[in-house]
């Protein structure tokens, strides 16, 4: 039976009305996303139709899941928000504070211990609230949300930018930073722009090497990182009903790599059999009461062109397998094209490691893929010419996997088993290999592959790509393998080929497990005392930022002007700073020290105009912050592209940037800095971008006027005494507004709350 199910069957029972209505307040058919959108409205009788990229719509999600990096903050951040208990269903999910090292065994004891007040914080605070709690080792966040939470037809939303992969399972699941779980955890509407809709019409079917990962590669490098802004990728035709549930998941997954607010597939045949197979039956028999509403309208799949922003149509048939990389996920190249590709840009042909696992690819069914290639190397007595690293996506599945053989055939290849978690997916990888900053190549089946992010190191060039072929690629250890036309020398010193792979889509016994790991909280959590020690290197209580006092800002000092990229892992790095998340000032001392400043293309390297030195970019805020000077951090397109973490507008708030101008922002972050009370703010001419000095002071002439709509003026005045004045445009409604003049969002809902 599945958890939460008289929540899901009330969200069934109302669904049908709502499409109803909803189809005849728009005017036309509806897409599956429009559905799902309009039957979570806040306002339940609104009776607006909504235009897509500019009206902002308050939703009422039916649940919420957190992770443990960012759960921290989010849980401090709910604690002041004066809540016995959260409104919504929600859960805690221990998987991102799992180094990889040893093996699942040694590694989540070591995990254990080292962020044992962490757990015990979470685990306490989850049993006082009425949140449930996943234990370290019980899995990955996403997959254990799509064996156990996800529904067709349900809106979620997570603290984790990966939340989307639950699309696979029919829902609309967004990614979102602590501040707006608290909201919803709190009672309150979620507010959203309502999304632009891109239609992926998917005809024929899969085959060979191909796979439902090369989808999603294939649609980032037409869409690129920045493509699906402020969109909701909807897939359907024949195509994507041919594919598992968990392919679908795969490519929902990834659809945060090309900043979508979400995708989503409409229910089918392969989400009823996930279900069942799943021990949610009662889910499955609901949906198909009204499995005409859990789907796209005919005529929208027919004549999409009408009903779409946007059209992408791939042929399953044709496609071909990918590997996307080096140092960012829409780099899309063929592996047919990839010996060429790799030659003009010196990409190091020796793979040095295999990595198979992540919230993207670790289903039963991916595993079976990539075990079939491995059991191939050892029948044809191939030896693996790279080191090999999986990680399970649950202990649901790993217990399976290992119930099954498949585990043993990875073993047989010699590779580690690491623990149901992220691990080298977010930088928790202690590599047995270490690189220092030598330039090198890895494979992996995870979603990001940014400068450092597996190993911290910037000269590893990292390629993503499915289980299958990494395992490929792993076992003869050149980039440049093509499995399908290249031979490889066994043992014996003959030439063989490894067969295309085959995968099972659900185990044949079904799946089992002795402890999924999660634990249920109290039925009346008042009593549960949560301690927070003060000396505590891990974990901090918060204390509310300062509102803002009317005024028009003025002496505002550059900081920093990024140069190019700027992703949130430039902005606040995990890794081995994951251990911060709960201290916020702590962390802080990571702020954009990966970020390149634009004008000495260093790292963590800044001017200070008080003192005239250079120093990193933490150290030169504190000293501004100190001296009472509100400080502006400059950047690129697509600022804050990756991950949902609020440390990265969290850090800089609290070490006193007040405003961010850049040419463009990613969804995620612009709306996180608007949450913690900041100006998160764009150029109305991009041009002006090169305006910005080193030495400037910055003010904002007519910020006493605030309202939406209306650009706000900004003077520059250069160190020679000379003056540029531009525009900057925002995106601010009143409500976002109200947070800035209180100072964040959460000082508003203190205020509600107490009123």
């Amino acid at each position: 039976m599945a958890y939460d199910i008289d929540m899901i069957k009330k969200v069934y029972s109302q669904m049908a009305d709502r499409v109803n209505k909803a189809r005849d307040v728009v005017g036309k058919p509806l897409t599956l996303s429009e559905k799902i959108l309009y039957s979570h409205l806040w306002d339940a009788d609104s009776n607006q139709a909504f235009k897509r990229g500019k009206d902002y719509v308050d939703f009422a999600p039916d649940r919420i899941a957190c992770q443990d990096a960012t759960a921290q903050m989010a849980l401090l951040q709910f604690m002041q928000a004066g809540k016995k208990n959260v409104a919504v269903p929600t859960t805690v999910h221990c998987d991102h504070l799992i180094q990889a090292k040893m093996g699942a065994a040694i590694d989540l004891v070591s995990a254990n211990k080292s962020s044992h007040e962490v757990f015990e914080f979470l685990e306490s605070v989850s049993n006082k609230y009425g949140i449930g709690f996943w234990k370290p080792g019980a899995g990955i966040i996403h997959q254990v949300v799509l064996e156990n939470y996800a529904f067709p037809g349900g809106m979620m939303i997570g603290t984790d930018s990966h939340t989307v992969n639950a699309g696979g399972l029919g829902m609309v699941a967004i990614g979102v930073g602590g501040a707006d779980a608290v909201d919803v955890m709190a009672g309150m509407a979620w507010e959203l722009k309502f999304p632009k809709l891109i239609g992926v019409k998917l005809t024929g079917k899969l085959s060979g090497w191909t796979s439902a990962k090369d989808v999603i590669l294939k649609v980032a490098g037409i869409l690129t990182v920045k493509g699906g802004t402020g969109a909701i990728i909807e897939y359907f035709g024949e195509g994507a009903r041919s594919m598992s549930c968990t392919g679908k998941g795969t490519i929902c997954n990834m659809g945060a790599e090309v900043g979508a607010t979400t995708s989503t597939f409409g229910y089918d045949d392969s989400m009823e059999r996930y279900l069942n197979a799943t021990n949610r039956a009662d889910v499955a028999a609901a949906a198909n009461e009204i499995r005409e509403h859990l789907t796209g309208d005919d005529d929208v799949y027919a004549n999409p062109e009408q009903y779409f922003d946007e059209v992408i149509e791939i042929n399953l048939t044709e496609l071909r397998p990918h590997l996307n990389g080096p140092f960012t996920p829409d780099l899309a190249t063929p592996i047919s094209e990839m010996r060429e590709k790799a030659k003009e840009n010196d990409w190091p042909l020796k793979v040095d490691w295999g990595l198979i696992g992540s919230c993207t690819n670790s289903s039963y069914e991916d595993l079976t893929r990539a075990a079939s290639i491995a059991k191939q190397a050892v029948d044809k007595k191939i030896k693996a010419k790279s080191d090999f690293g999986i990680n399970p996506g649950s202990e649901t599945i790993r217990f399976t996997a290992e119930r099954d053989g498949l585990l043993q055939i990875f073993e047989d290849l010699d590779a580690t088993i690491f623990t149901n978690a992220c691990g080298p997916c977010i930088g928790q990888w202690d590599r047995s290999d270490r690189k220092g900053d030598e330039k090198n190549t890895i494979v992996h089946s995870f979603n990001r592959n940014f400068s450092k992010r597996a190993d911290g190191n910037p000269n590893t060039h990292a390629f993503v790509g499915s289980p299958e072929m990494v395992a490929a690629i792993a076992i003869s250890g050149r980039l440049d393998f093509d499995p399908t036309r290249d031979k490889l020398l066994n043992e014996d010193g003959e030439e063989v080929m490894l067969d295309e792979p085959t995968g099972i889509e659900l185990p044949p016994k079904g799946f089992d497990v002795e402890e999924a790991g999660y634990v249920a909280p109290s039925d009346d959590g008042s009593e549960v005392v949560i301690k927070v020690a003060k000396d505590s290197e891990r974990l901090q209580l918060l204390e509310p930022f300062e509102p803002w006092d009317g005024k028009n800002l003025t002496g505002i000092k550059l900081l920093i002007k990024a140069f190019g990229k700027c992703t949130t892992d430039h902005i606040s790095m995990a890794g081995p700073w994951l251990r911060f998340r709960g201290h916020l000032d702590n962390i802080s001392n990571n702020m954009l020290i990966g970020a390149i400043n634009a004008f000495n293309k260093k790292t963590n390297f800044v001017k200070s105009q008080i003192t005239g030195e250079y120093d990193g970019v933490p150290a030169v805020a504190r000293k501004y912050k100190a001296a009472g000077i509100p400080t502006i951090v400059v950047g690129d397109h697509n600022y804050g592209e990756g991950s949902s973490r609020e440390h990265a507008a969290m850090e800089p708030r609290h070490l006193g940037v007040m405003v961010v101008l850049v040419k463009s922002f990613a969804r995620i972050h612009e709306t996180n800095l608007k949450k913690q009370g900041m100006l998160g703010i764009t150029f109305a001419n991009e041009k002006d971008y090169d305006l910005i000095l080193e030495d400037d002071t910055f003010n904002l002439v007519d910020l006493a006027q605030f309202a939406p709509d209306k650009p706000l003026t900004i003077e520059v005045v250069h160190a020679d005494g000379s003056k540029d004045t531009f525009k900057a445009n925002h995106t601010y409604n009143d409500s976002q507004i109200e947070w800035f003049k209180r100072g964040s969002a959460l000082n508003l809902i203190k205020i509600q709350n107490n009123a």
